[in-house]
């Protein structure tokens, strides 16, 4: 009896994915565990494999189709699966005989031991595959793999050091590219629309003077750094900041359920962080129980995984409030977009010495503007920028947040 290959369960919300790449072809054998078609969803992209050892029949998705959860992707004929054997050795280039494959090409079993996508890196940033090891499905080389190494020795995986590219001479040419769209892009550009149709947004701002808290991490940094191996930051001050004025606002942590407003009593804050195919926003669940350490801790493995594209669809799901940073990449004042259902997003900024009037003198501080995003439907206007308040006083005062805590 045949085996059907269907489109696996994506994780809350995801309902739609994209064939990628086939990795196999109607007629190959396959054994059980081995993938078979990776599929690109908005949240993270993913290898199905092969439930059962055989031959597959017939393939019922091409590349770059888009398919529901639960869809037909192939039929496999059970039966042996594919024979192991060692690749035959490629034959050497005439004139060059044992000369070894050019960097980013496939050598000996190296096509059939990475992703495309794997591949795609190694070949756009001159990486011998055969240098890098996989950990995917038995041994496979990983997009993010690639990645690894070459953060970590450019030079040593390449096998030479990274060629520059050639300037490129005016020609005259205009040319226009098109390009399709991920699906990650895809559907970031249709939630960032849909929020703004959907939900009555406004923006209000503050500022906040940050000299108590990079006082205070000056002070603690190093034996904070010896005690949990993380460097102090200054998102864990917002992270527990920010739940201690949805406390007091109760319906900044809620959402809209048609004419419903649910109030969560709980708190599962996402921190927005780039990715390679578009901002992805990890959660912390349960961040009121969290400590500095694990806020610092949970931050910095999900920027690393999201970097590598290895975020899980838990990481991902669910989330009551929002909390972005655009002060890395040197923002001075954004207004962040709510990100659905929820009806609050908070967005900082970069910290820049400004001239504030204190206390009839005037002096310089290291100051960052705030942003409050808020769905006008359930959220007053005198509500967001009391939230905004407290949140300004708790980072001032930051011992206010271990009263809090």
């Amino acid at each position: 009896m045949a085996f059907e290959v269907v489109v696996p369960q994506l994780g809350e919300s995801v309902v739609e994915a994209r064939v990628a790449k086939w990795l196999k072809k109607p007629g190959d054998r396959v054994n059980a565990g081995e993938p078979i078609v990776e599929l690109e969803t908005e949240k993270i992209d993913l290898e199905v494999t092969a439930e059962t050892a055989g031959v597959i029949v017939s393939i019922a998705a091409a590349e770059g189709a888009d398919v529901q959860v639960g869809a037909l992707l192939a039929t496999i004929e059970p039966g042996p699966g594919a024979a192991t054997v060692a690749p035959a050795a490629a034959p050497a280039p005439a004139g060059k005989a044992g000369a070894p494959p050019a960097a980013g090409s496939p050598g000996p079993g190296d096509d059939t031991r990475a992703t495309p996508t794997a591949r795609n890196v190694a070949q756009q940033h001159d990486v011998r595959l055969a240098t890098v090891e996989g950990t995917g499905a038995a041994g496979r080389v990983m997009k993010q793999d690639v990645q690894r190494a070459l953060q970590g020795a450019p030079a040593a995986a390449t096998g030479r050091p990274v060629a520059q590219a050639p300037r490129r001479e005016p020609t005259g040419e205009r040319r226009d590219e098109r390009v399709r769209m991920t699906k990650r892009r895809a559907t970031i550009a249709r939630r960032l629309v849909e929020a703004q149709h959907a939900a009555a947004m406004l923006t209000t701002f503050n500022e906040v003077d940050m000299s108590a808290v990079m006082a205070l991490r000056e002070k603690r940094k190093d034996d904070f750094k010896k005690r949990f191996g993380v460097g102090l930051g200054i998102a864990s001050f917002f992270v527990k900041a920010a739940i201690a004025a949805l406390r007091d606002f109760p319906a900044i942590n809620a959402e809209v359920q048609g004419d419903e407003i649910v109030y969560h009593h709980y708190y599962d804050i996402g921190m927005a962080v780039g990715a390679e195919g578009g901002l992805v926003v990890p959660v912390l669940r349960d961040a009121d129980a969290m400590s500095f350490a694990q806020i610092e801790l949970a931050i910095r493995d999900y920027a690393a995984r999201a970097r590598d594209n290895a975020l899980t669809l838990d990481d991902l799901k669910g989330g009551t409030f929002t909390i972005t940073n655009g002060g890395v990449f040197g923002s001075l004042m954004s207004t962040p977009i709510l990100n659905p259902p929820q009806v609050g997003i908070l967005g900082l900024h970069k910290i820049a010495d400004r001239v504030v009037p204190i206390g009839g003198h005037v002096v310089i501080r290291p100051m960052m503007y705030l942003a409050l995003s808020y769905d006008h439907r359930i959220v007053d206007g005198r509500e967001a920028v009391q939230f905004l308040v407290k949140v300004k006083e708790y980072v001032e005062d930051p011992g206010h947040l271990l009263l809090e805590s």
